[in-house]
């Protein structure tokens, strides 16, 4: 099972997009893509400085044309790729490199969006001093109280080890000076506390502005770092996209989903390092590929080669699918097993885990052609539920 990932901010490094730009067909594509976004992306990939890239409105946009492009170099007949890759997932902003990558959104929009999403959260650091620090080590639990001691919110849950807290520099200043036991603080070179309710005023924005964006379902799973849960419906994905904006990053359920997918690959979209690196640290006997160079793409397409396989969606068109948003136990809504025409919306049953219980709608209706599982089968991620015939929708 091969997953594919894409960094989120802070792991731009001045001039890593120069080797990259060497190639002409690199270089047509990502121009294309800085043309829609309105930024002269390849001047700030190879020659601006670390403070220059490091403001959100460069950084953002760079990190998902970088992704974008460097995925159709690896895989260079996009059709194709949809048997070899089982998941795909975005840390932060590389959400939407992601959702891009299983044409829930286009390229276009992609870009788009993330320039307005650039902009939104600039303009909301602006109004007060915030930032964001790494927590190294220490335990968990009193990790976790200390920041919340602080008023602090852990904006990114990283995996065992490492936690990042976020909020105003005054109320940094007060943890560092209490920090938890056994834990190490590194403060995060970033404009501001992202993924906390500060950036509030981005997400009333970027709301506006994605209820004007059409979507597809997915044709490929993608893990929601707001939960870990595979969500398969393209509203869904750029609704959890705006949302994510001020809400913490909960990668380590994203790879406890991996985990439970059968992960046996990882594959970290440029500029990599970051999440693969912690993966190597999290999910013990998961092999992972850490694309930073175009000297490494064929070494990448054997890595893709070695674990690719296809989702277990790949073969139906996804707007026919209801698929599980997570591992556990599938309860059927008694009401939905009797009824041969759903409503947009229904209620088909839900999904049960150690964690949560998770409602499963028909967001698009329609006709019911055949349930795939019964009361009380366990689920993986991803599986298929319900077959839909969407133009018997009422």
């Amino acid at each position: 099972m091969l997953v594919i990932v894409a960094p989120g901010q802070g792991a731009q490094t001045p001039g890593f997009l120069k080797p990259w730009l060497e190639d002409r067909t690199f270089a047509a594509r990502f121009d294309w893509l800085a043309t829609v976004a309105g930024i002269d992306l390849a001047h700030y990939g190879t020659e601006a400085d670390a403070e220059t890239i490091r403001d959100t409105r460069i950084a953002q946009p760079l990190l998902v044309a970088t992704g974008l492009v460097a995925a159709l170099d690896v895989f260079p007949h996009p059709a194709d790729t949809f048997s070899r890759i089982g998941a795909v997932a975005g840390h932060s902003v590389g959400e939407l490199t992601a959702a891009a990558g299983a044409r829930a959104i286009t390229a276009e929009q992609a870009m788009v969006l993330v320039r307005e999403r650039g902009n939104a959260m600039a303009g909301a650091a602006a109004t007060t001093a915030t930032g964001m620090t790494a927590v190294l080590g220490g335990d968990r639990e009193e990790v976790l109280a200390a920041i919340e001691r602080h008023g602090l919110t852990p904006a990114n849950d990283n995996g065992p080890g490492q936690v990042v807290a976020a909020g105003t520099m005054e109320q940094l200043a007060a943890f560092a000076d209490d920090p938890p036991a056994k834990a190490r603080l590194i403060p995060l070179s970033v404009a501001g506390a992202f993924h906390t309710s500060h950036m509030a005023p981005a997400v009333d924005r970027m709301g506006a502005l994605a209820r004007s964006v059409s979507t597809h379902d997915p044709r490929t799973p993608l893990i929601s770092n707001r939960d870990g849960q595979i969500v398969h419906d393209g509203r869904e994905v750029l609704r959890r996209i705006v949302g994510q904006i001020a809400n913490p990053v909960r990668w380590d359920l994203c790879m406890e989903t991996m985990t439970d997918l059968g992960v046996t690959g990882i594959l970290e979209m440029p500029p990599a390092g970051t999440l693969t690196g912690i993966a190597k640290r999290a999910l013990k006997g998961v092999e992972t590929f850490a694309l930073k160079t175009p000297d490494q793409l064929e070494a990448a397409r054997e890595f893709c080669d070695k674990h690719g396989e296809a989702s277990m969606i790949e073969t139906t068109p996804t707007w026919r699918m209801i698929v599980s948003p997570a591992k556990g136990t599938f309860h059927v809504s008694a009401e939905a097993a009797d009824l041969d025409v759903l409503q947009p919306g229904a209620a088909i049953g839900d999904v049960a885990s150690l964690r949560d219980r998770t409602e499963i709608t028909a967001p698009h209706g329609g006709s019911v052609v055949e349930w795939l599982v019964e009361d009380g089968d366990l689920v993986s991620p991803g599986q298929p539920l319900l077959r839909l015939h969407p133009e018997a929708t009422v």
